[in-house]
């Protein structure tokens, strides 16, 4: 099995779908790691050598910000924002979507599940 930036990719799969399981490289970035390495797309993990995987390895750490990094940096950013008091800072801190979605119906998985309105009670007859 081999180890790329932290992260045991599966053998058996393609390497363009091996590297995906990296967080921070998705599709074009595993296509662009494999072309420049000069590693055929139908090759499985399995069939490389120590030599291809070594490439892949410093390559991605050399280029690509992954895994833990990245999600530093994300998160550092998203603490910058909170701390400014800008609009999406306070989406952010209150839960609710930032990238202008409506909130009055749907925006359930920001929100959390409804809540029954409380006070509201049907007239008996």
């Amino acid at each position: 099995m081999a180890r790329i930036a932290g992260v045991n990719i599966p053998t058996n799969k393609r390497v363009l779908i091996a590297l995906q399981y990296i967080h921070g490289i998705g599709q074009k970035n595993a296509k662009d790691i494999i072309e420049k390495v000069n590693i055929p797309a139908e090759r499985r993990v399995s069939q490389l050598s120590d030599n291809e995987v070594l490439q892949i390895r410093e390559m991605i750490d050399r280029d690509y910000i992954v895994e833990g990094d990245l999600r530093r940096e994300v998160a550092t950013n998203i603490k910058r924002l909170m701390d400014l008091g800008c609009y999406r800072g306070l989406r952010h801190r209150k839960g609710l979507p930032v990238r202008g979605q409506r909130t009055h119906t749907n925006a359930r998985t920001r929100k959390g599940p409804a809540k029954a309105i409380a006070g509201k009670k049907k007239p008996t007859a």
